[in-house]
This record gives C-alpha cells, sequence and structure tokens, in this order.
C-alpha cells in the first residue's frame, strides 16, 4: 500500500521535472570546486566526501523540497550524520555478515559501538524528517504554489500517517544520497583509470550540454540524447554496483534453478558476483565497458534490445535495481542524479589517480556496510580543463 502511493512520485512523467533541480546542483558543486581549487594547476582531492556533499544536497531538494547546504558547508550537521554512519570499517563489515545469519531487531541491540552511533544519528535524522513534514504540511494548508519534490507527492497521496512517512523519508535520505554518492566515486575511479573513455564522455558532454559557467537549465531529452554518457552510468552501475549484496526472505516455499527454498529462508543476492559471471554477460564480463550499453548495429530493434540489456543474456542479469514488484522505486531519480553530476564534473575537469600503484584494482581495500567505498577514500588530481 505504501509502496503503491509513492509510486507516482518516482514515474518518469514527475522525474522529468526535477532534471533542471539535478543540474543546477550539479552546476553549484563543480563551480564551488573550481573556486576551491582555483587555477589551471593540479589539486589532490579525496573525491567521495565532494560527492556525499553534491547528493545530499540533491536529494533534498529533489526529494523534500529543501536545500540542506551541505555543498557549501563542509561541516554541514546533517552531512557529518551521514558521513558517521557511512563511514567505512571493520565493525559495520562483522554487523553486514551477522546481519545475514541474524535477524536484524538482535544485531541492533549487540554491544558495539556502531550500534550507538547509528541509534543516536538516527534520532537525529528522525527529528530532521518530522521538521520537513510539518513545514511542507504548512504549505499545503497554505495552499502555496505546489512543489514538485517527492515529499510534496507523497503527502497528497494521503496514504500515509506521520510516522509511516518519517520512516520513508529514513529510507529515501540514505538509500538516495550515499547510493548515489557511491556510485560517483566508483565512475571517478574508473574514469581516473581509462582516460581514453574520459575523454570521449567529455567531448560528447561538451558537445551537447551547457557549461556550468552558464545558467541554462538542461531537459530530460538533453540527457536522453548522449549514449555514451547513459552507458558510462550503465557500466559503473554493473561493474561497481553500489549495493554489492541485498537479501530476500522467501515469502513462500519455491525452487530457484532447481533448489528448494523453504518458506522464511533468506535468499542472498549477490551483484557483484552476477555482473561479472561470463555465462551472463561473455567473455569480457571482467572488462570495464561503456559500449557494451550502445548499439552494435544490425537490425535495429535486436540492437537496441542488446544495448539495454549491457548485451547479457538476460533482462535479470542486471541487479543494481534488483526487479520485480520490490525494486528500487527510485531507480529512475537514482539514474538520472548520477547522469547530471557526472557530465558536470567532467564536463569541466580532468581526474587522475593520486597513487595509481595503491589504488590498483587488485589491491584497493574496499569497505562499507551498506554500500561499498575505498577504505581510505578515493584521492585523485583533479585539474581545470578549459575551453567550455
Amino acid at each position: 500500500m505504501q509502496r503503491r502511493s509513492l509510486t507516482p512520485a518516482f514515474a518518469f512523467r514527475h522525474i522529468k521535472n526535477l532534471y533542471p533541480v539535478f543540474w543546477s546542483k550539479a552546476r553549484e558543486v563543480t563551480r564551488t570546486m573550481v573556486a576551491e581549487f582555483g587555477g589551471e594547476g593540479e589539486v589532490h582531492v579525496e573525491i567521495s566526501s565532494w560527492a556525499s556533499r553534491a547528493t545530499l544536497d540533491i536529494i533534498g531538494l529533489a526529494g523534500m523540497g529543501r536545500d540542506f547546504g551541505a555543498i557549501q558547508d563542509p561541516q554541514n550537521t546533517l552531512a557529518q550524520t551521514y558521513k558517521q554512519i557511512f563511514k567505512p570499517s571493520r565493525q559495520a563489515q562483522v554487523l553486514a555478515f551477522i546481519g545475514m545469519i541474524i535477524p536484524m531487531q538482535f544485531i541492533t541491540k549487540l554491544p558495539f559501538r556502531r550500534n550507538e552511533d547509528i541509534a543516536k544519528a538516527a534520532t537525529d535524522i528522525r527529528a530532521v524528517c518530522r521538521d520537513l513534514i510539518r513545514e511542507k504540511k504548512a504549505k499545503i494548508a497554505n495552499k502555496e504554489q505546489a512543489d514538485v519534490d517527492i515529499l510534496s507527492v507523497a503527502l497528497e497521496s494521503g496514504g500515509f500517517t506521520d510516522e509511516n512517512l518519517v520512516d520513508q523519508l529514513m529510507t529515501f535520505l540514505a538509500a538516495g544520497h550515499e547510493t548515489t554518492a557511491s556510485a560517483m566515486t566508483w565512475a571517478i575511479y574508473m574514469l581516473s583509470k581509462h582516460s581514453d573513455i574520459q575523454s570521449r564522455l567529455r567531448d560528447e558532454v561538451r558537445e551537447h550540454l551547457p557549461s556550468v559557467d552558464s545558467d541554462v537549465d538542461i531537459t530530460s531529452l538533453d540527457i536522453d540524447r548522449m549514449p555514451y554518457l547513459n552507458a558510462v552510468c550503465s557500466e559503473v552501475l554493473r561493474y561497481y554496483a553500489p549495493v554489492p549484496l541485498t537479501m530476500r526472505d522467501a515469502a513462500y516455499d519455491t525452487t530457484i534453478l532447481g533448489h528448494s527454498i523453504p518458506r522464511g529462508t533468506r535468499v542472498v543476492i549477490v551483484p557483484w558476483a552476477t555482473h561479472f559471471d561470463t555465462e551472463l554477460w561473455g567473455h569480457d564480463a571482467g572488462q570495464f565497458k561503456p559500449e557494451r550499453w550502445l548499439p552494435s548495429g544490425g537490425e535495429s530493434g535486436s540492437a537496441d534490445r542488446k544495448a539495454a540489456s549491457g548485451g547479457a543474456s538476460s533482462n535479470y542479469a542486471f541487479l543494481t535495481f534488483l526487479h520485480g514488484p520490490r525494486s528500487c522505486i527510485g531507480s529512475s531519480f537514482a539514474r538520472a542524479e548520477f547522469a547530471c553530476l557526472l557530465a558536470a564534473w567532467i564536463g569541466r575537469f580532468e581526474f587522475t589517480l593520486a597513487n595509481p600503484e595503491e589504488m590498483d584494482e587488485k589491491k584497493v581495500e574496499i569497505r562499507g556496510g551498506i554500500t561499498a567505498r575505498p577504505a581510505k577514500g578515493m584521492h585523485v588530481n583533479i585539474k581545470t580543463v578549459s575551453g567550455y
């Protein structure tokens, strides 16, 4: 019922109206970075923190109608709270592993410092969400101009109590900004490793989108007309799915590939395994290859279908957003946000790894709880590229 009430807020007809919001925030963070770094030289930057601040502001404005101001203020209370929650740590990994065996309500009672930190953070974030709901209800009661944000749509549906909506907002705030920040972090990593892909993407961005120095907005059509940008985004989401694994409990007795799955069995779904299965993706599954998402010729219908699935033998091979009635309701939102932010950064900057040897794929240490991040952050050299 609650998902049904939220569905209109995530329909494409609504998401397409948010592209100017996505682009305005992408423009703001890029300008802020230029102002902070200055000059034409190369600057060492830990990029994941910038990604988190940008996506938190985007989710605030597009999702709740409030600018959290994290881009302008790195010490922003809400940003720091989420930074603490999503900070990669061994405890987070241990608790995530235990969560595959023991119900979460028991895990939260274990005497771990991380549980204490999360409990305090949850209390603070719930207070923010209640404030957002009060503020939005007042605007609706005063018949102020309708906003296009997701909270407004949810309230107007009438399908939630305030506490139900607080729970939904907390999920949306956390999942909606951290997963995209993770995707941005890995996108910059892979583009730093593959300068040819980065250059080709920059050329497409500069050909089709206005400079971030201008105040010209973009639409969903502008992004749709950029096949290479969309291919790069899809390949990042395949190669480094922000959520490495997720779990589902069988609601009834069933079978998977001939294996009996009794009701109540916890099934672990692992995109990081499925996305590298050569039987599904072909012999080059282990290669970062955006071209797999581009039409390769032949009959237009079959070429388009192949591109839509990344060349995989099944549409279900791509599990970043899952599938079916429990798939990610915010997938269109996340893809649009990701594309706008990546386009703005690549259009303006050139990225290279600060320490290529340490950040070799075989050596980089990955930690996380909900999402996967480099344990020591993503350190890159960034240089402003002129002519745009």
